[in-house]
């Protein structure tokens, strides 16, 4: 598939707008759906990391269906457990990798390739991101280093509202997120307007 150039423009953007909300559940969606416009990919998905149960629970997503997004809980010692210990972890094929815990229901969901990117915090693990391909993806050293820095962003501002509103864990942020999501008929982020990165082919052109 042809690669996308990731603006750095559109990633101080949505850095600048992240770093400025306060409420978790609005830097959640920011993140995510800020992933999926820019790199051009099928969806997003931030997890909150429950140390309790050792899973991680969705927090939001983009461009993912309920269905999959029900599929079943995500064990952090199961699924792709390498990025909670080691940094991002790339699959490049779901249908040919032990690290995916549901393999048949991401091929149903149409998904070819997923980057995992660990939320560390202070230290701690918070939670991760997940990018999802719906061609199968190489990803290059700048597509990790861009949902890395947007991860980490996100992540000190979840963990910054958790202490301004008094929360004891990320899960306490996450059914606070949940509570606040189900309230809202409508929702709408400062994302909107941030531009999609160009392709390859269309810097080429204006060259």
């Amino acid at each position: 598939m042809e690669k996308q150039i990731i603006n750095y423009e559109t990633m101080l953007k949505v850095a600048k707008a992240i770093s400025h909300s306060k409420e978790p559940e609005e830097v959640a969606l920011m993140t995510v759906e800020s992933i999926k416009t820019a790199m051009n990919v099928k969806g997003c998905s931030l997890f909150l990391f429950n140390r309790k149960t050792n899973e991680l629970e969705l927090a939001t997503s983009s461009g993912l269906s309920d269905e999959y997004l029900n599929k079943g809980p995500v064990s952090a010692l199961r699924s792709i457990a390498q990025s909670l210990e080691d940094g991002p972890v790339a699959i490049y094929d779901v249908m040919d990798d032990p690290r995916i815990q549901y393999p048949n229901e991401a091929q149903k969901e149409g998904i070819s390739s997923i980057l995992s990117v660990p939320i560390v915090v202070g230290g701690r693990l918070l939670g991760a991101v997940r990018v999802y391909t719906a061609d199968p993806w190489e990803f290059t050293l700048d597509d990790v280093n861009f949902v890395q820095a947007l991860a980490q962003i996100a992540g000190g501002a979840i963990n910054m509202a958790r202490y301004v509103k008094g929360l004891k864990s990320s899960i306490e942020v996450l059914k606070t997120m949940r509570e606040v999501q189900t309230q809202r008929s409508t929702r709408r982020t400062p994302y909107e307007g941030v531009p999609i990165s160009v392709s390859s082919s269309e810097l080429m052109e204006k060259e």
